[in-house]
């Protein structure tokens, strides 16, 4: 036993002499290979350990400076308090230091823009700041005070909010012997008091659109159901204007269905949505192959006229309209047949998609007969948020190849307003593929238009993507570098020379403002699985839709009603 112990000793310590390596050199090779192996093993720990170290020291540096920014920045009681607007409690969110300082600028703009208006225009339809007065641009209806509404109570004026509704419940008068343009008082005023009632239950609001709204409803009987564009508030008379050689205009007579079906089910009066149903069924009775209709509609034949083909003026809400109302219906099988029709659009869309070279600009071009122009309003950057937001009802390659789209033109709406020195946008572009310069300016006035910045909020709700939300600053700081003025904010006659004009248009407030107040705030407010926006920016409660609109005319009374006694069970719409 001594003997084996004594041997194996032997035996160990030969492995330590170097001359027992030297005549066995691939032994040396493996030895020294082991060496380096461990030697770089240690040194990776170690340098990793390092830079760990100096990783977790930045980290708590750069705490240390968020948590002194955010006992700088005042909080936003707009944000932090709990209203009916979100989907739970906001107290218990994180705050993004950055997100809250863009937030509280644009929250000063609404205040600055607002208070102008009180001060100078207070129950007229527009302020003109330059020379600080109102004027009626819509026959006295008080458009920017209605238009203002959701906005002041989302971004938690109160005060504010009260003196409107004071305004609103003494003042608003709509007996007007006034030719009212139904569209826009339908965008405008409808849905600026449904949804200033769906946010805060106050009676008042509806009882007002129920007003307006039987006021507008002669506009509906013509022989096809397709409205006349324009009517007397006092006698009821309505009439096309003349320039349109007596048609009705696509976007008019097709962008009411949702202010009018949320009248119906909060009313539970049918007539209101039988009128406006009644259009999209006229329409789809000839719908083309690929979804695209001319601006010009003939209200005794309900057939279109030889026109202009546009995602732009004149055809630009139509095709978002097939789509909302899908959503506001809740995506349910009785609102399907607007979600089909969208569909077809957005394949006829695809057909008006071009590039320019070399910047790859992605724009959707217009069409008249076979002809495509290459051109595209500032309205048409409504799309790019109406693709994005349509796009997670297709399948998983569909769905891509629409959100990369949007993305796309989204990013050549961005270059609308980054092109020009005042870094506003124009009214329409031109675009000259194979040229060095391949989109210049067509129209070169700026009116404090929304859409580009619309599309950029439901981009960054539906990506995530903070790039969104950087370029919507750019646009922010460039109207407070433009358009701001002592008494309010104004539009541009030439986004190349800033040359300013003096109107501050009512959608500044109630589209422009929101929509970047809701680009720097969390997604809860005003959550898009719970409300769906109209062409004016005003968020309608989605109430599920469980009746066929083909249905609508024998059964819709008691289908109305049904939902609106869901909706109180609910707690969507009344106060206890």
């Amino acid at each position: 036993m001594a003997r084996t112990r004594s041997s194996s000793s032997s035996n160990t310590w030969r492995y330590v002499n170097p001359a027992y390596y030297l005549k066995r050199p691939k032994r040396l090779a493996l030895l020294f290979m082991a060496f380096v192996s461990v030697s770089f093993f240690v040194w990776d720990r170690q340098t990793l350990v390092r830079e760990h170290e100096d990783e977790l020291f930045k980290l708590k540096e750069e705490l240390l400076q968020l948590q002194n920014q955010l006992e700088e920045l005042k909080p936003d009681d707009s944000i932090v308090k709990k209203i009916n607007t979100t989907s739970k409690n906001l107290d218990d969110l994180p705050i993004d230091p950055i997100e809250n300082q863009r937030r509280e600028k644009v929250k000063d703009a609404m205040v600055h823009a607002w208070t102008s208006y009180e001060k100078y225009a207070w129950g007229h339809d527009e302020l003109q700041p330059q020379s600080k007065n109102g004027v009626d641009s819509f026959g006295g209806l008080g458009a920017t005070l209605i238009d203002s509404l959701d906005t002041l109570y989302i971004m938690g004026l109160d005060e504010e909010f009260q003196r409107a509704k004071e305004w609103i419940t003494n003042s608003l008068d709509f007996n007007k012997n006034y030719d009212a343009s139904v569209f826009e008082t339908t965008i405008r005023v409808v849905g600026g008091l449904l949804s200033a009632y769906d946010l805060s239950g106050e009676h008042v609001f509806l009882e007002k659109a129920k007003d307006i709204a039987d006021r507008l409803l002669p506009a509906w009987d013509t022989p096809s159901g397709i409205p006349y564009n324009i009517i007397n508030l006092v006698n009821g008379n309505p009439h096309n204007p003349g320039w349109t050689g007596g048609d009705s205009i696509l976007a008019d007579s097709g962008t009411e269905q949702l202010e009018f079906i949320a009248l119906s089910q909060r009313t539970g009066d049918p007539k209101y949505q039988q009128k406006v149903e009644n259009v999209i069924r006229e329409l789809n009775k000839t719908f083309p192959a690929d979804g695209l209709l001319p601006i010009y509609i003939n209200p005794h034949k309900g057939t279109t006229s030889y026109s202009t083909i546009t995602f732009g003026a004149m055809g630009d809400s139509f095709y978002e309209y097939l789509l909302k109302v899908w959503i506001q219906g809740n995506k349910t099988a009785a609102v399907k047949p607007y979600r089909d029709m969208w569909e077809t659009s957005m394949k006829g869309l695809l057909t008006l998609v071009r590039r320019t070279e070399p910047s790859s600009f992605a724009y959707i071009s217009e069409k008249i007969g076979s002809s495509l122009i290459d051109k595209m309003d500032e309205l048409a950057c409504f799309a790019p948020g109406m693709i994005a937001l349509g796009s997670s009802g297709y399948g998983p390659d569909e769905s891509s190849k629409f959100l990369n789209l949007a993305e796309e033109l989204a990013w050549t709406c961005y270059n609308f307003y980054q092109s020009t020195p005042t870094k506003l946008a124009g009214e329409n572009y031109f675009f000259h593929s194979g040229q060095l310069q391949d989109m210049s300016v067509g129209t070169s006035w700026n009116i404090l238009r929304p859409e580009t910045v619309e599309s950029l909020f439901y981009l960054w709700r539906l990506t995530g993507n903070k790039t969104y939300q950087e370029w919507g600053w750019d646009i922010f700081q460039a109207f407070e570098k433009n358009s701001r003025v002592e008494s309010g904010y104004v539009g541009l006659k030439d986004v190349n020379t800033g040359v300013k004009d003096n109107m501050m248009q009512s959608f500044f407030l109630a589209e422009t403002l929101k929509y970047l107040y809701l680009l720097f705030s969390p997604p809860s407010v005003i959550p898009l699985d719970e409300w769906v926006f109209n062409t004016e920016a005003h968020p309608l409660r989605i109430v599920t839709r469980v009746d066929s609109p083909e249905a609508s005319n024998s059964k819709q009374g008691t289908s109305s009603n049904n939902i609106r006694i869901r909706a109180r069970k609910e707690g969507r719409f009344d106060k206890p």
